[in-house]
């Protein structure tokens, strides 16, 4: 009887391990099939934007497109994704609140850029009729991370869309490769991927091989002067142009 018993607790007790071990292996895989299928959703989100996929590029944590414009894998995707018809944006902007004062991070990688990055907050807090703000943080909480990154030969710097209302949050600036650039080019680089963080695409588009963009409303065209042109690393427009201060007016 003894044995009997001795032996229903040990089959009790191999169960029991048998169950648990089933249910980590249950937690342990959970995790990675949500991450993929967010992943998934992100790149048909880029896709759905009109980027084509050969310029989209997988970077680990994040999809870059266009060499210069980043989408974290883990990003919240925008309730209404469809395009409308009405320069260009992504059909999500910074909120009503969060657009009077959108905070800037610094990093110590980048301090050395300073009257730069002044420069580039300058522009777009004087476009007319817009309500849109930008400052300059010491401390968190802040919107957007300015840093220095090595991007490689031919890539100047790159920017986030907005994502839930927030500005994007991210700015990386190839500041080593940029060095050798005019004042006024280093600032345009900025200016550049901070209007990515405000949610403007590259008004050359078309040119650029994206087969489709929503236009801002009664903004539309190409403009061989705008500040948010694609392809034009150390060579573009230094001031943001009629259509780009129209556009931010529009949508801010």
């Amino acid at each position: 009887m003894k044995k009997n018993l001795k032996r229903i607790a040990i089959v009790a007790m191999v169960a029991v391990v048998i169950a648990a071990c089933k249910k980590n292996q249950e937690t342990l895989t959970s995790e990675p099939q949500e991450t993929v299928k967010n992943t998934d959703k992100v790149l048909q989100h880029i896709k759905n934007l009109g980027f084509p996929e050969s310029s989209i590029v997988d970077n680990g944590n994040e999809y870059v497109v266009e060499e210069d414009i980043i989408f974290p894998k883990n990003m919240e995707i925008p309730a209404n994704t469809g395009l409308k018809t009405e320069q260009y944006y992504t059909g999500s902007i910074v909120n009503a609140t969060k657009k009077l004062n959108i905070r800037i991070f610094v990093d110590a990688s980048m301090t050395s850029m300073s009257s730069e990055i002044n420069s580039a907050i300058a522009q777009w807090n004087a476009v007319p009729n817009s309500t849109l703000r930008f400052s300059v943080v010491r401390t968190a909480p802040y919107d957007i991370l300015i840093k220095n990154e090595n991007l490689g030969n031919g890539v100047c710097g790159q920017g986030q869309f907005p994502s839930g209302g927030s500005a994007g949050a991210l700015v990386k600036i190839n500041k080593n490769y940029i060095a050798g650039n005019s004042f006024a080019q280093r600032a345009r680089t900025i200016c550049h991927e901070f209007g990515h963080c405000i949610s403007f695409r590259h008004t050359n588009w078309a040119a650029q091989g994206e087969s489709t963009a929503t236009n801002v409303p009664g903004v539309t065209g190409t403009d061989a002067l705008s500040l948010m042109n694609g392809g034009q690393c150390g060579s573009g427009a230094t001031v943001l142009s009629q259509k780009d201060k129209n556009a931010t007016a529009v949508l801010y």
